[in-house]
């Protein structure tokens, strides 16, 4: 790839103004079609929904529709950007919505992050049946998701959740493959922002009622300063961080990356480029499984990892085996959530989502743990799991229409 693929890029997005636009679901040719589309008509519809706004759903292009939103304060490798900077990313997973799960979504880019995002998002949410939050940076992204979840649509921050979703399905089929069980496993997560919370949270989830398998064993979060663990000074003005110190780390290990990964079964990382050695790999249990998904260049690249004694190898990158893309996970989360008008997304969806996606490997190996980021079978699997667990879970709004992906 490198600097073709940028020039490449750049001439699309030129050529096509951007990747998504807008066009009407039904033809405006006659006075009559005015008539049922715009004045007098819609008068009726709006008096329907202005007496019950759950008839939006029934009336509105709000039961297929997903705001994309972000302040452009941490899109994708690169930072900072800003609102204007995030718009070719929010409109591409516009365009990932519509081609995988046939969602209609829309980019929503703050250009001043510094604003009261909440209250803005509250009032844009009338039109949409679902909020994706992207690209936000922590510990602002965790309080934002938190105080929307009583909006009544469903609200997902996908850099923690859809990630999340992705690395417990890999973790499924590794763990079969190799026969390890979920309660044995000593897992270490590298990194302590948006994605590293939204995986260990997931993961802490495990063992809920009609989940797909038992609790971890341990759980080690480390950050730039080594180890979370209750007791260290600083994590008092961090309260995600204070939070994972709280879930994890059973023993209180107060130690560096190194320290952490000996005996471990499972390193997941969402951190820093090559700061994982052979020799930390080689200090690992027996068939370890090693996700070292910082982008471009992860913790460990994968022939390392497998020379040092990894059994199963997994990456961000689309160039290796195993890759762990968002993508497998948020187009079907949404689109069980939209078809199940749910109010919110649950931790038992996010679960069973997992599990789904899991399920769609036919013959996990070594080198397959997770389905290919283009098969269109993956979003229809996990909208149905998604779905299901909605209506579980009581906040299914039952006479929602089921959408076909």
């Amino acid at each position: 790839m490198g600097r073709d693929i940028y020039a490449e890029s750049l001439d699309l997005h030129e050529r096509h103004q951007g990747k998504i636009g807008v066009r009407g679901k039904v033809p405006v040719r006659t006075v009559h079609d005015l008539a049922l589309t715009y004045t007098p008509g819609v008068a009726e519809v709006c008096r329907q929904i202005a007496a019950a706004p759950d008839l939006a759903y029934r009336y509105t292009l709000k039961a297929n529709t997903v705001a994309i939103v972000s302040d452009g304060s941490a899109v994708l490798g690169l930072g900072d950007i800003g609102g204007y900077g995030a718009i070719p990313v929010m409109e591409g997973k516009a365009l990932l919505f519509r081609e995988f799960a046939g969602i209609d979504a829309f980019p929503i880019c703050f250009a001043d992050k510094d604003q009261d995002l909440v209250g803005q998002i509250r009032n844009i949410a009338p039109v949409f049946g679902g909020i994706n939050l992207e690209d936000i940076a922590a510990p602002r992204c965790f309080a934002i998701e938190e105080e929307l979840q009583d909006l009544g649509i469903p609200v997902m921050h996908d850099d923690q959740h859809g990630t999340g979703v992705v690395v417990l399905a890999a973790l499924v089929n590794a763990c079969q493959l190799i026969g390890k069980e979920f309660a044995d496993l000593k897992i270490v997560v590298s990194g302590a922002g948006a994605a590293g919370y939204g995986i260990t949270r997931l993961l802490t989830c495990l063992g809920m009622d009609r989940m797909l398998c038992t609790p971890v064993g341990e759980i080690i979060v480390c950050d730039s300063r080594g180890t979370l663990y209750r007791g260290r000074s600083d994590l008092l003005s961090l309260p995600h961080k204070y939070i994972l110190a709280h879930e994890t780390n059973r023993w209180n290990l107060d130690g560096t990356l190194a320290d952490a990964l000996v005996g471990a079964d499972v390193f997941i990382g969402v951190s820093a480029p090559g700061i994982v050695t052979t020799e930390m790999v080689r200090s690992m249990n027996d068939d370890p499984i090693v996700l070292a998904m910082a982008n471009p260049v992860p913790e460990i690249m994968p022939g390392e990892a497998a020379a040092a004694g990894a059994a199963i190898v997994g990456t961000g990158r689309s160039d290796f085996p195993n890759q762990v893309n968002n993508v497998l996970a948020f187009p079907g989360i949404f689109r069980g959530a939209l078809d199940a008008a749910a109010s919110r997304i649950t931790d038992e969806m996010k679960l069973a989502a997992a599990a789904a996606l899991a399920a769609t490997v036919d013959e996990p190996r070594p080198d397959h743990i997770l389905p290919d980021v283009l098969d269109r079978r993956v979003a229809g699997a996990v909208a149905a799991g998604v779905q299901e667990a909605a209506v579980r879970c009581g906040c299914a709004r039952r006479h929602a229409p089921a959408q076909r992906v």
